[in-house]
């Protein structure tokens, strides 16, 4: 099994930036794709970004391509979601998955929260 611990959340100013953290233990040679996912009230869970371990393909969502970036640290066993150009709208739950091959989101970490406000 994998888990995930998010952190990095927090309030920020419209226009600014944050970084969140994803933190993967156990079978972590097993992941094939991790993933940012984020809820805000009212709205649907949206899948934010994935990358791809093995070929580190990346996909964004429309909403957040140009502003944000999901990378890796593969020594730390840590995956990044760089948020730049933070919007009121950014505001959420964010919360880590991973996929093992053919598998679906299945490792969800606790969320944290990233609040976008002035």
């Amino acid at each position: 099994q994998v888990k995930l611990v998010e952190s990095g959340g927090g309030l920020v100013r419209p226009g600014g930036s944050l970084r969140l953290s994803c933190a993967a233990s156990g079978s972590i040679f097993s992941i094939d794709v991790m993933g940012w996912f984020r809820q805000a009230p009212g709205k649907e869970r949206e899948l934010v970004a994935t990358l791809r371990t093995g070929d580190s393909s990346i996909n964004y969502a429309d909403s957040v391509k140009g502003r944000f970036t999901i990378s890796r640290d593969n020594a730390k066993n840590t995956v990044y979601l760089q948020m730049n150009s933070l919007k009121p709208e950014d505001t959420a739950v964010y919360y880590c998955n991973a996929k093992l091959l053919l598998g679906a989101w299945t490792y969800w970490g606790q969320g944290t929260q990233v609040t976008v406000s002035s």
